[in-house]
């Protein structure tokens, strides 16, 4: 459980800046769901979604995230100690 929404995902062990957490892994869908990550395509004009099936789809939001998006690539922003909530920025601001 997380003190932030539902469900976590917290660091089995400790983390170093930069190091790859996870990938998220899930079918493409075209509609938005509860475990939906959307990534910008590389030109930038189009979004895919990403329904999430492994333990990355627990990433919960933070205005102040210790990790980050790179595509489907998960990387912690600073050291993450063991047990920790890992969050990242969901973009709702950046509209």
């Amino acid at each position: 459980p997380s003190p932030i929404h539902g469900q976590g995902l917290f660091a089995a062990e400790p983390l170093s800046p930069g190091q790859l957490i996870g990938v998220y892994d899930g079918p493409v869908v075209e509609e938005d769901g509860a475990h939906v990550l959307w990534i910008e395509n590389e030109a930038g004009d189009g979004w895919t979604g990403f329904d999430g099936r492994n333990e990355m789809r627990f990433l919960n939001h933070s205005d102040e995230p210790n990790a980050e998006m790179d595509g489907l690539h998960c990387y912690s922003l600073a050291r993450i100690p063991r047990g920790a909530e890992i969050t990242i920025d969901y973009g709702w601001n950046d509209a």
